[in-house]
């Protein structure tokens, strides 16, 4: 089974690399960019029965992969 895990900044948490991002867009002549929010996509492998395996996915994002004051995070299991 693959965990494909997605990591981005709250809503609320100024994001420096993602208005680096859109300033260099804009400067490219990008028109019409709303906003830039960069995060991390993660994909892991796991085995072992989906409840216990999104159980420890979900665990393992909070106490480790993100960091939960200011980042959000979702995943899917495949």
């Amino acid at each position: 089974m693959k965990a494909k895990i997605i990591i981005t900044p709250k809503k609320a948490v100024l994001d420096p690399q993602g208005k680096t991002v859109l300033n260099a867009l804009e400067h490219m002549g990008y028109r019409g960019i709303g906003a830039v929010h960069v995060g991390k996509y993660l994909e892991i492998e796991v085995t072992g029965e989906a409840e216990a395996v999104r159980k420890q996915i979900d665990e393992a994002c909070h106490k480790f992969l993100s960091n939960p004051v200011i980042e959000d995070y979702r995943f899917e299991l495949e």
